[in-house]
Formats: structure tokens, sequence, C-alpha cells
């Protein structure tokens, strides 16, 4: 299934997609925040080999310019879904992302039935957190010691949550 934006196109990788994804996560201002992800892993985790996980290709004019994935909490007591993403640096500041958090937030809202959104960027990732503002993500708190870096290092996570009728646009 497609989803379309303003301006993207949100449509299910495919494993062709594998190299412009990986070379989207080798350059240093997304590897930073989505640290050793090699072709291999690319393959095995953004190409749709995880039932768990839907990944979409962020398209620009036919170009794949990132991806967004979301996966659902199907309990009905805590049913809820969360998001993440990237985009190719060549294409930050143009509204691109905020544009493909909006369009999968009101597919997971109007056709999954979810009224509840997560996301949870590196608390240091300051350029994502406006991004999920703009769409109406409000901070929850801080995830101590959240994400563990190739370096040893361990990173500090922000929650973000939306609430459907707190989707902006």
């Amino acid at each position: 299934m497609e989803l379309t934006g303003r301006r993207v196109l949100l449509r299910p990788t495919a494993d062709a997609d594998a190299p412009a994804l990986a070379a989207i996560l080798a350059t240093p201002e997304v590897a930073r925040w989505w640290p050793a992800f090699d072709l291999a892993r690319v393959e095995a985790e953004l190409t749709g080999r995880d039932e768990d996980v839907d990944v979409y290709a962020i398209l620009v004019d036919g170009r794949i310019v990132g991806a967004i994935q979301s996966h659902e909490e199907r309990d009905m007591e805590f049913r809820h879904a969360g998001i993440d993403l990237f985009i190719d640096p060549a294409h930050h500041g143009e509204g691109l992302g905020p544009d493909a958090i909006r369009t999968l937030a009101r597919f997971l809202i109007e056709e999954r039935g979810h009224h509840r959104l997560t996301i949870d960027p590196a608390a240091a990732n300051e350029r994502a957190i406006r991004a999920y503002e703009k769409v109406g993500f409000r901070s929850v708190g801080v995830l101590r010691r959240y994400q563990h870096f190739p370096d040893g290092t361990w990173q500090d996570g922000l929650l973000m949550e939306l609430l459907a009728e707190e989707l902006r646009d």
C-alpha cells in the first residue's frame, strides 16, 4: 500500500531499495543517530523481512530520500504504534520529515485505529525533535542510557507521544 503526503510518497521497501537506504545511513549526519547499519543489516531489517515492523521508503519525485517505519502494540489494553525515520541529509530542512511523519501518523490513526503514537529519538537529536514537535509530538520523559552505540557508550533517548487529536497539519 502506498501513502501519499504533500510532497512525499511512502511505499513499502523492497530488496532493491537496500543500496540506496544503506548509502543514506552511511552519511555522517544519519550514522550519528543510526549507527552500524551496513548493507547486510539494511537488507535484514529494513526491506520488509520483519513481520512486526512496516518499513516504507520515502520518495520525492520518484527518488528515495529516506525511510520511515512503524510497529504496533496490538494488546488492546496498551494499543499504540511507534514510528522511526531517517532522511538523506541532502534533504534536511525541506519539511520532508514532518510530511512523512504526518502521512504515516494519519494512516495509523485513521486506518489502523490507533489513538496514541510514540517516537523515541536520541535526546541530543535536536533536529529530529523539532520535526516531531511540528507534527504534534510532545516530550514525555528521558530514557536514560537508552541506546547502546558501537563505541561502547550508552546514549539517552527522549520518549515522545502524540494523541490522535493532537496531530497537526
